[in-house]
């Protein structure tokens, strides 16, 4: 499938990301993440095993955007937790 990151189109398989990333430790999952097999990896880490591309070159919506269209699993930012009122 074609996707476009950073302006630059790439041909991607699921079978391509999943073979890339098997053997791949995962870094901490501070924002977007996707799931590859049954390891949940952050989207920017991904891209820049996959695209080869700087993680500072393209953003996470549009890494999740591609993932999504390979059909991968992606969940959002983990949501902050808000601070206990003083009482």
């Amino acid at each position: 499938m074609r996707v476009t990151i950073a302006g630059v189109f790439f041909y991607l398989q699921a079978s391509e990301v999943e073979q890339k990333m098997s053997t791949v430790t995962p870094e901490p999952i501070d924002g977007d993440s996707v799931v590859v097999g049954t390891t949940a990896f952050p989207v920017k880490q991904v891209g820049r095993i996959v695209t080869g591309q700087d993680p500072r070159d393209f953003s996470a919506g549009e890494m999740v955007r591609a993932l999504r269209q390979l059909g991968f699993t992606c969940k959002p930012r983990p949501a902050a937790s808000e601070p206990t009122p003083f009482l």
